[in-house]
Order: C-alpha cells, then sequence, then structure tokens
C-alpha cells in the first residue's frame, strides 16, 4: 500500500490552502498513492499559538461539512483514502478532529484528540474539549488506520489502544516547532512505538514559519520494526511516499510475541487507577 503525507504550509487564506490540499491529493493519487494524509490543523492558521480570546468556535466546522464533503468529493473521483486534521464544531464544543474518508467517498468515521495540553504556543486548552471518542480503528481500502492526533503520540497506553483495536496504520497528523525536542527524540518516539506494537506509523508534520512558531516540517514513516523508510526534508513543501507492506504487521515482533504475552490481568486494576 503506499501512502502519501502532505507537508505544506497553511496561510491565513483558508480556500486557497483548501485548494491546495485537493491538489495535493491528485497529485498523490497520480503517483500511486492509496491513502493521503495531513497534518494537525492543515488548513488554516495554528490557532492555539496564540492564548484563545472570546468565542472560538465561530474558528470552526462541523463534520460533516464543507472541507470534508470537498475531499469525500475528492476520494471518490481518484479512490483513495484520506485522513484530514480540522478545528472540529459540535454543537457548543469544539474538539481537534481528524476525520477519515474510505476511498469511495464514504466518510467512516473521525477521531477526536484526547489528550489536551497547555504550554506556550500551545494554549491548546483554550480551543480543545477533550476527545469522547476513545482510540478507534477504520477499515478502509487502503487496510485498518488509527489516528493518534499529536499530543495523543505521547501516551503509550494511547498508542497500545490502536494495536489492540488492529491498526496496521497509525497516522499521527502533528503540529510540530523546529527546536521543540532533542535532535531524534519525538521520531525515537514514534520508532518504539512502532515497534512495541507492531504496526507503520506515518508522522505528518506542519511545516512553515507563522506568528508564533516556525513548524519543522521532517514528516517520517517507519515500520513495525522501528525502521525508518521514507523521510521529508526540514521547512519544505512536499508529498512524502512510502510504500508499506502490510504482511510486516502480523510478522511484527509485538504482533507474534510482546502483544500474546501481555498478562494485563496484574496491571489492568493499576492502569485504571492512573
Amino acid at each position: 500500500m503506499r501512502i502519501a503525507l502532505v507537508q505544506q504550509r497553511a496561510t491565513t487564506d483558508k480556500p486557497d490552502n483548501l485548494a491546495r490540499g485537493l491538489q495535493a491529493v491528485a497529485e498523490a493519487a497520480r503517483r500511486g498513492a492509496e491513502l493521503v494524509c495531513f497534518a494537525e490543523l492543515a488548513f488554516e492558521p495554528f490557532y492555539p499559538q496564540e492564548p484563545a480570546r472570546g468565542d472560538v468556535r465561530g474558528k470552526a466546522e462541523p463534520v460533516p461539512g464543507f472541507v470534508t464533503d470537498a475531499f469525500c468529493r475528492k476520494a471518490r473521483e481518484l479512490g483513495v483514502a484520506i485522513v484530514l486534521n480540522l478545528f472540529e464544531r459540535e454543537g457548543d464544543r469544539t474538539y481537534d478532529c481528524s476525520p477519515v474518508i474510505d476511498a469511495d467517498g464514504t466518510l467512516v468515521g473521525k477521531t477526536r484528540m484526547v489528550h489536551i495540553t497547555d504550554a506556550p504556543c500551545f494554549h491548546e486548552q483554550g480551543y480543545y474539549t477533550p476527545g469522547d471518542l476513545g482510540a478507534p480503528v477504520f477499515q478502509t481500502r487502503a487496510g485498518r488506520i488509527g489516528v493518534a492526533i499529536c499530543y495523543d503520540r505521547h501516551y503509550p497506553e494511547y498508542m497500545r489502544a490502536l494495536a489492540l483495536g488492529g491498526a496496521e496504520v497509525v497516522v499521527v497528523p502533528q503540529a510540530g516547532a523546529a527546536g521543540e525536542w532533542p535532535e531524534g527524540l519525538y521520531e525515537g518516539e514514534m520508532r518504539v512505538a512502532a515497534l512495541q506494537n507492531g504496526y507503520f506509523v506515518a508522522l505528518c508534520n506542519r511545516v512553515g514559519a507563522e506568528p508564533r512558531i516556525a513548524f519543522a516540517g521532517e514528516s517520517f514513516v517507519c515500520d513495525p520494526g522501528g525502521h525508518v523508510i521514507a523521510r521529508a526534508p526540514r521547512g519544505e513543501d512536499v508529498i512524502l511516499e512510502a510504500d508499506l507492506d502490510l504482511s510486516l504487521v502480523e510478522q511484527s515482533h509485538a504482533r507474534r510475541l510482546f502483544l500474546q504475552h501481555r498478562r494485563p490481568e496484574l496491571y489492568g486494576e493499576w492502569l485504571r487507577k492512573l
């Protein structure tokens, strides 16, 4: 299965961001992609770089809605599955949300970011309600897809839940700043998650300089053995492609050994108390 990660900068011109995103899907499909993924808040500024002021709900949109409808049409036209990320509004609540669209244009579901940070330039608690949908895994024509939105990737229990749900590929839409972590650390974190859980991890990072943050790019894909098999450059708009042999999932150490040898009867109660 060929995956494409669209690493593109977002400006304050949302219609242009959306148009470039749709063009990127078409280009990725032309190159043979079966699954196309986007970074966090791919079609709008990264709002949480500034503290929330007033009612932020006007910046958010419903799912399904205008953006998802446009990508559903594109998915159906080109026969590709798509993982998006956007600022969702449902009623009076807003979420960091990743809709998942199958290759027939069906919106098969969505993931909402579960863990919400609050730190300088990442004032997310003023924007996002903690997700209430758990850690779903979606059957698509491209495979079984899970999503860990940005901050959720730091929680091993969340990453393990996606494995227990049968994920073959975990997509990580991220907004990671240049120099945010020591060199290689966040990549190493995802390599370990892939190894421990026996799936591919595809991290699609935001790119470009915005008023408060310069986003790094450097999207990458690692296999179920924890090896990086594709990496995008820093600071550039690119479409990163990788060919995934999904048979490696069942052959992985995690699926043959680690997951089978778990003893949740001993630590399940302890985990519930955390």
